[in-house]
Order: C-alpha cells, then structure tokens, then sequence
C-alpha cells in the first residue's frame, strides 16, 4: 500500500514544516492535482510550485493533470521533476490518439497513469490498460479538495482489479477523493494499491494521519 499526500490542501502558509512531516512519515509519494480552470472548475498550480517541493522530497512526485491539453503542458511537468504523469480519458479523441501520447510519455522516462471523471465507464478506455503504470479511479468530481467519498467508485475499483488480474496487467489502483480512515478501508479491500488524501491529512496532524492509513 502507497500512501499520497495531495498538497492541494497543504496550507501554504508552512510549507516547509508540512513537508519535513512528510519526509518523517510513512508517506511514499507526493500528490500534484494540477487544474486548469477549463476541464475542471479550479485553478491550482503549475511546474513551478512542482520544482520547488521537489527540492524538499524524495518522494515520487505523482501529478495528475485535471487540463484540457495535457499534451502541451506535461513536458513541463516532467522537466521540473514529475516521476509520474496521470492524464484524463476525456482530454482526448480515442483511444489511438491517448495511447500515442502515453508511449511519447513513457520515452521520456516517466511513469504514465490513466483516469477518468466518475461518470465515465472506465471501458471506454480498456485498451490503454496494458501500457499504463497506474489507473487513478476519482471517488469525488475532480476540481475541489474536501468532497465526501462516491461509494460507486468501489464497482470500479473491484473491476480494475479483476482485469488486471485476469490480463496480468502492471498498473497499480489510485484512488483520490474522500479518503479518511474509514473510506480508506474500503478501498484497500476493493483491490487499491495507492491512497491519495488531501485535507484527511493535512487538516490534522500530518504523521499520526498518515499512520492511521499505514496501519489499516
């Protein structure tokens, strides 16, 4: 089990005392929403924000990008020090069309993950599931931070699982949206590898938060 702090809710006012907590925890990774104010209605942060954490981590630095043209942003992403690139189904035409994109990610060095809004059947996009390192499953609308968890995304993740089980597919389960101790549970016993919790995390304290997950 990876456990993703989102810094979507770190208060930015402590900056560096958020992230020695971090690096102090049990925290593996680092989650990035990175919103455009067009795909999704919020604008948050860019590359710099990225380059910036990432000299105060060792963590994978996990960037989901909720924009509208991915293809033109996420080398930026990657070259101020993205490990892994998630990208949105909906951002493009077909599915040739996002597996030529995720292959030109994947010649940069970076890890590739694919995901979808939650009204989206996660189908449509099946046949990019054998290159992908992750599928992030969204329990909430993508946009804002502190909404409650959409039981519905369990169906998606117990279907994720059995493809990849039946397919010997390699991605791990990403699941963003709602996470607390309790939803956490649900998920992890759906089939997710990976949890990403915003305010659960950052709202209390940082360490005995993600303790609460790691010890599930």
């Amino acid at each position: 089990m990876i456990i993703a702090p989102s810094v979507l809710s770190m208060d930015y006012s402590k900056v560096e005392e958020s992230m020695k907590l971090l690096n102090e925890s049990k925290a593996q990774w680092l989650h990035f929403d990175v919103m455009d104010g067009h795909f999704v209605p919020n604008i948050t942060f860019g590359p710099d924000i990225l380059r910036g954490l990432s000299k105060l981590t060792n963590n994978l630095l996990d960037v989901h990008l909720m924009i509208s043209n991915p293809k033109k942003y996420a080398n930026e992403f990657i070259e101020n020090g993205a490990n892994l690139i998630t990208v949105h189904w909906e951002c493009f035409d077909d599915a040739e069309d996002a597996l030529n994109f995720i292959l030109e990610l994947k010649k940069k060095g970076v890890k590739t993950g694919i995901t979808s809004k939650p009204s989206t059947d996660i189908m449509e996009y099946q046949a990019l599931l054998e290159e992908v390192d992750l599928v992030l499953v969204m329990s909430v609308e993508p946009g804002f931070g502190g909404q409650l968890f959409m039981m519905e995304s369990l169906d998606k993740i117990r279907t994720l699982k059995e493809l990849r089980d039946t397919n010997n597919y390699n991605y791990l389960i990403e699941v963003d949206g709602g996470i607390n101790q309790e939803t956490a549970k649900l998920v992890l016993d759906a089939g997710a590898d990976v949890l990403v919790a915003g305010s659960y995390i950052f709202k209390a304290d940082i360490i005995e938060r993600v303790d609460s997950l790691w010890n599930l």
